[in-house]
C-alpha cells in the first residue's frame, strides 16, 4: 500500500500480468471466464460513515464472496497496524481470516478494493494457481480481480496530487487500466463509469490505449499502414524466426520449410502460430476469439 510516498507508473509488469491472463484462461477454461461477464457494482460494496465498521466489512466480505461464487466460503475480518492493506490466512477453509489495515478504520470507502484483492487470493488458493514467486502471485491476484470483475476497486482507490498519494494493489495504476481494458474489451463493458478518483479515470484511458493496440498487432487486419509495412519487410527477410513487434518467424522442418508465423492473441494473450499464406481467418483455440489476419 502506497500511502502518501511516490506511486510507480508504467507498465514494468506487464509481461507478468499478460501470463496471468493466459494462465487464468489455461486454469478457469473460455466457458468458465465468461460467468464472470458481471462486476462487482458499486451499491453492493458501498460503505459510508454511518455503517457500523466490523458488520459493514463482513457484509461486503460477503459480496465479493458471493461474486467469485465462494459459497462455503466465510471470511472473518479484523483491523490492526501494519504495514500493508491487508492480509489473509490461506488455511484449508472454510473460514479465512482477513486483517486489514487500521487506516481503513477512517477510509471506509476503500475497504470493498483492499477485500477483493484477498478474496481473490482465497480464490486462486482454491483453484491451485499459483506463479513461483511471492512477487509475480501478487501480481496475478491484482490481474485475476480485475479481469473478473472485482478489481476495479483496486483502481478507484488510488488517488495522487501534489502533496499526497493513496495506491493499493501491486500492479501499477496503468497496468490495472490495462487488464480492466481488456475485459471490457470482451464484455463490453465500461467500467469507467464506476471511477469516484479522477486519477483512476486518467489510469485507465492510459491503459485503455494499449489494450486497443494489442488488436492493431501485425499480422492482424487491424494494423495500420506503419505496422502493415514492418511486418512485409520483416518477413521477406525472415530467417529463422526474429522476434518483431511481437511477432516471430520459423521455417517448418524439412527441404520445404514453409513459413509460420507465432504472435498473441489480443484477448488472452496466449500465442498463436499459422502458415505465412495471406488472409485468413483464425479461432485461437483457448478464448475462442476469432482473429482476422494476413500473414
Amino acid at each position: 500500500m502506497a500511502n502518501g510516498g511516490p506511486v510507480e507508473h508504467g507498465y514494468p509488469h506487464l509481461e507478468t500480468v499478460r501470463a496471468a491472463v493466459t494462465a487464468l484462461y489455461r486454469r478457469l477454461s473460455y466457458e468458465t471466464v465468461r460467468t464472470f461477464s458481471a462486476s462487482v457494482v458499486p451499491a453492493d460494496v458501498a460503505f459510508c460513515d454511518a455503517d457500523d465498521l466490523h458488520l459493514g466489512a463482513q457484509r461486503v466480505a460477503r459480496e465479493i464472496v458471493r461474486h467469485f461464487r465462494l459459497p462455503d466460503a466465510r471470511l472473518v475480518v479484523g483491523f490492526r497496524e501494519m504495514t500493508h492493506a491487508a492480509t489473509v490466512e490461506l488455511a484449508a477453509g472454510p473460514e479465512y481470516f482477513v486483517e486489514l489495515n487500521d487506516r481503513f478504520r477512517t477510509h471506509r470507502g476503500d475497504i470493498g478494493a483492499a477485500l477483493a484483492h484477498e478474496v481473490t487470493h482465497v480464490y486462486l488458493h482454491r483453484l491451485d494457481l499459483s506463479f513461483p514467486t511471492t512477487a509475480e502471485n501478487e501480481i496475478l491476484t491484482d490481474t485475476v480481480a480485475a479481469y473478473l470483475g472485482a478489481g476495479w476497486l483496486l483502481l478507484d482507490a488510488f488517488r495522487e496530487d501534489g502533496v499526497s498519494s493513496q495506491k493499493l494493489g501491486y500492479l501499477t495504476p496503468e497496468e490495472f487500466g490495462y487488464v480492466l481494458a481488456k475485459r471490457a474489451l470482451l464484455f463490453q463493458e465500461d467500467p469507467s463509469v464506476w471511477f469516484t478518483s479522477p486519477q483512476a479515470y486518467s489510469a485507465y484511458v492510459r491503459g485503455r490505449e494499449l489494450a486497443v493496440r494489442d488488436g492493431q498487432q501485425p499480422p492482424l487486419t487491424g494494423a495500420g499502414w506503419a505496422g502493415r509495412r514492418r511486418y512485409a519487410h520483416d518477413r521477406r527477410h525472415a530467417s529463422g524466426g526474429r522476434p518483431a513487434a511481437g511477432y516471430a518467424f520459423t521455417a517448418d522442418p524439412g527441404p520445404d520449410g514453409h513459413l509460420r508465423v507465432s504472435f498473441p492473441c489480443p484477448t488472452c494473450l496466449q500465442r498463436i502460430r499459422l502458415p505465412v499464406k495471406g488472409r485468413v481467418r483464425a479461432r485461437c483455440g483457448l478464448c475462442r476469439t476469432v482473429l482476422e489476419c494476413d500473414t
